[in-house]
């Protein structure tokens, strides 16, 4: 029962990234784009936990750890950039 919840979730995941990647490509300025880019990273975080319950191995969930952190550090990177024009002071 588990098994075909996690193939049905990891679907509808895959649709969301769809959706996601195309407001990532529409998006009206970039602050839309930033916003995306950080749902679209929730939604890689997601389908590789997902990934890690339907083949039942603990490896996937450290990769999606390291992969919310760098998406974090992405994200605050990006809003820095856009609110003061630098990353670095």
């Amino acid at each position: 029962m588990i098994a075909i919840a996690s193939i049905i979730a990891a679907f509808a995941v895959c649709v969301a990234m769809l959706l996601t990647l195309y407001r990532l490509a529409v998006g009206p300025d970039a602050v839309d784009r930033v916003v995306a880019l950080d749902t679209l990273v929730i939604n890689t975080i997601a389908l590789i936990v997902l990934l890690a319950i339907i083949f039942n191995t603990s490896v996937y969930f450290e990769a999606a750890l390291l992969f919310a952190m760098v998406g974090f550090v992405t994200t605050v990177s990006f809003c820095k950039f856009l609110l003061r024009g630098n990353v670095i002071e």
